[in-house]
């Protein structure tokens, strides 16, 4: 007899680097508040007709998906649910951008501005 192991990669839902797990946690941090998670959205607007909100929320939404990355609360909304399915969120600080970025593969298209897409 011979065991098998399989390793499954999935893409459902949204993942947060650990570098943005750290950021966000400095963060909350410096609130002070240990009951807000990073709410991530998606909402209509920008010049490619959707644009991604990010933003600290002590909320609990019917519906909402919530995942634990090392003691950081990630919540999404079900109806950004399926725009969000795979996304990674990453914190950079470079000399050249800082910030939370956000690499989709269910995006399309984007702006110049990287704040929306399509």
């Amino acid at each position: 007899m011979t065991v098998q192991q399989t390793t499954e990669t999935t893409s459902d839902g949204i993942q947060l680097t650990d570098g943005a797990a750290e950021k966000v946690k400095a963060l909350l941090d410096q609130e002070g508040r240990d009951d807000l998670r990073l709410r991530v959205a998606v909402q209509p607007g920008g010049c490619s007709g959707l644009r991604y909100q990010l933003f600290f929320d002590e909320r609990s939404l019917d519906g909402d998906v919530v995942k634990d990355f090392g003691g950081v609360g990630v919540v999404v909304d079900r109806m950004s649910v399926p725009y969000l399915s795979g996304a990674t969120i990453d914190f950079v600080d470079r000399i050249d951008r800082q910030g939370f970025t956000i690499d989709n593969p269910n995006a399309t298209g984007s702006c110049a501005c990287g704040d929306s897409f399509h």
